[in-house]
């Protein structure tokens, strides 16, 4: 085939049952519909026998999570294509022809994404990938049309193709062949910041990612790991570190995780002292430790990406801070930025 759209589930029949529809009755010919699923116990797999058995299933014995378990679904498919597709996702009538038809016409790109909007404030961009992801200097990643918890209303203001350093996890579109050249994600990651980092891996090896605003869908979001949830708060921060520990380069490695080191307790104390958020305080220094903890465990990783790279400048991750921008100069939408 050329096309595998590979629905990652986990408990997720109520999902399955709002959004699963939509992308059915809204596949390309030449592309097939697949659901990976986590070990569920919410009877996801009897739903779908009973109601889309032509839609493909790949059980997996346990919940490997999001990163691995893509990984172990996607070496049991075959295609041109893999777009990893969140089961929270409504997508439009024309979703899909943009992205494929443009990933047809230019080989150098490896992965690109639709605009995401959010699937309960239509008119708003969707905190997962809105039209396309950044990072700054110190590892922060936001998006055209979204910095921090700032969510900004669309108005047709990023609907032009963009070179990006990261496209969402929720809806990606990436070459079989490139996944595979960058490693696929990184597994031992679980959830959180997967994307970003195999993004940044594609660039390094010369590849590029792209936002296509042409493609729309809507993305409910916090399926899984609401905002707010420790546990995600610990994962946000233990693998962001691990991503630029693997990424960056060694000009800037030691300059950067020592920023970050008193950056990432601020914000602990930051939580603590003005959210009286115990949770996430406490999740920040577990986060911390456990980076530490494992940090060794990717010194051959850190080795091979950085004998893949092929460009020292990747205009994509951004020179700026954006902590300095969003706080110091108050700018709160991504045109307001240095460009």
């Amino acid at each position: 085939m050329k096309t595998a759209i590979v629905i990652l589930n986990w408990n997720g029949r109520k999902m399955l049952e709002r959004y699963l529809p939509s992308v059915v009755e809204n596949t390309l010919d030449d592309a097939a519909v697949i659901v990976a699923d986590n070990a569920s116990s919410d009877g996801s797999l009897d739903f779908l026998a009973q109601y889309y058995p032509s839609v493909r299933c790949l059980p997996l014995d346990v919940n490997y999570g999001f990163a691995e378990g893509y990984n172990r679904a996607l070496r049991l498919v075959e295609a041109q294509y893999y777009v990893l597709l969140n089961s929270d996702v409504e997508v439009t009538a024309d979703w899909l022809k943009p992205l494929v038809d443009y990933m047809d016409a230019h080989d150098e790109v490896a992965a690109c994404q639709p605009k995401l909007l959010s699937w309960t404030s239509k008119g708003y961009f969707e905190y997962a990938g809105a039209s396309g992801g950044f990072i700054d200097r110190y590892g922060y990643p936001f998006c055209r049309g979204r910095l921090f918890d700032m969510v900004e209303e669309d108005q047709g203001q990023y609907d032009q193709p963009a070179s990006v350093l990261w496209a969402t996890g929720a809806c990606l579109l990436i070459r079989s062949a490139d996944y595979w050249a960058a490693g696929g994600l990184d597994g031992r990651f679980f959830a959180h910041n997967e994307e970003i980092d195999l993004c940044w891996r594609l660039h390094i090896m010369g590849r590029q990612v792209m936002c296509l605003p042409q493609s729309l869908v809507y993305h409910l979001g916090g399926g899984t790991l609401p905002k707010g949830n420790p546990r995600k708060t610990f994962l946000n921060f233990r693998n962001n570190l691990t991503m630029l520990y693997k990424c960056l380069p060694d000009n800037e490695l030691r300059h950067v995780m020592r920023w970050r080191w008193f950056l990432d307790y601020l914000a602990a104390w930051q939580t603590l002292i003005l959210n009286r958020n115990f949770g996430d305080f406490k999740a920040i220094y577990q986060a911390r430790r456990a980076f530490r903890r494992w940090k060794k465990d990717f010194a051959p990783d850190r080795e091979r990406i950085q004998s893949s790279r092929r460009q020292d400048v990747i205009p994509e991750r951004k020179r700026f801070s954006l902590l300095w921008q969003y706080y110091a100069h108050r700018h709160r939408h991504y045109s307001e930025l240095p460009q």
